[in-house]
């Protein structure tokens, strides 16, 4: 059994994504999925679910949607503007849209990957053991106003509204990444210089990589001549020949022939993904063993976020539908019990 969810109006990337196709890396296809999978995380937490969800995905902008049964539905993700019929709403929440409402969502306040994310999750067929849409392997398109999207049916629309407290991430800062099999090829003076420098997010940015850009020279591998094309993965910083170095996302080749001076950890890897144009960051290098007790697989994520999530306390001199609700509970006569 599935409902609906309308696509009023689209905004210019929006994608349903969830935790990817890590399984067929060694066929030649990049994992794929969400570039923030926190916040796949942190709307299962508030809708109660057990694994990472499948949602859509918002690249900057939003949009405005409709549902054909009552959902619950969770924004989390790079917080942006949203309103449900004109008024309002919360980010980092969960709230219940009935049918004949529009949710609308509007631009990224901060960072830039928004998710929406119904209780039911989305519905479409997988593919290769994923719904996600992998724009630069031609899986999937981007979604269109007007589109109708399949999505389970929500078994507690009457569940409480909650929020979580999300984990910072959309405004640059300090993130980790451990040594790997090509750091030695670079000087231990040019990874300290690489250590010590301010990066700003670049506009030629995607799902694909993030391109960081500093005011220092170039960064160079004396030994990165002729170097033999490899495996490569999400994380990791190749040092492109003009010596600017790019994170790779989930979208990212399987192969590559630059140079890696290390690899982004996966805890810090959404806070590159959600870096917004002109945001900086600065890297600082830990040990794989230390990045491995950082490491957290999807049911973890999801577990944790579970622990920061609370209840929505509302105005209710905000709340339009208030006399739908079941304000009284637990009600008994003021006779004794023994009058029974």
């Amino acid at each position: 059994m599935s409902a609906t969810l309308h696509i009023i109006r689209a905004g210019p990337q929006l994608t349903v994504q969830d935790q990817g196709r890590p399984a067929m890396i060694a066929r030649g296809l990049s994992t794929g999925g969400a570039a923030d999978m926190t916040a796949l995380a942190e709307a299962a937490a508030l809708l109660g679910l057990p694994s990472l969800p499948s949602a859509i995905e918002m690249a900057g902008l939003g949009g405005s949607f409709a549902v054909s049964n009552p959902t619950r539905i969770a924004l989390t993700g790079a917080p942006m503007r949203a309103k449900l019929d004109g008024a309002e709403i919360g980010w980092n929440q969960t709230h219940l849209v009935r049918p004949g409402q529009e949710l609308a969502v509007g631009g990224a306040l901060s960072g830039v990957y928004g998710y929406l994310t119904p209780a039911g999750g989305i519905a479409t067929e997988p593919f290769l053991e994923s719904r996600a849409t992998h724009l630069v392997a031609g899986l999937g398109r981007p979604l269109a106003s007007g589109e109708a999207l399949p999505i389970g049916v929500d078994r507690l629309p009457a569940a409480p509204p909650v929020r979580i407290g999300p984990a910072a991430r959309f405004s640059g800062g300090v993130v980790r990444i451990m040594p790997g099999p090509q750091t030695g090829l670079f000087e231990e003076a040019e990874l300290a210089r690489f250590l010590a420098a301010r990066f700003v997010r670049g506009a030629a940015s995607n799902r694909q990589g993030v391109r960081l850009e500093h005011d220092g020279a170039a960064f160079q591998s004396g030994e990165a001549a002729g170097l033999v094309s490899d495996f490569i993965a999400a994380g990791d910083v190749q040092m492109t020949g003009d010596g600017v170095p790019y994170v790779l996302l989930s979208e990212c080749q399987t192969m590559g022939g630059y140079p890696r001076i290390g690899t982004v950890i996966g805890a810090d890897l959404p806070r590159i993904a959600q870096l917004p144009l002109g945001g900086r960051v600065q890297f600082t290098l830990v040990t794989v063993a230390e990045a491995d007790r950082l490491y957290r697989t999807p049911a973890q994520l999801v577990a944790e976020a579970k622990t920061r999530v609370a209840p929505l306390v509302r105005d209710p001199g905000e709340i339009a539908d208030l006399l739908g609700y079941q304000l009284i509970g637990g009600v008994v006569s003021g006779r004794d019990e023994e009058e029974y």
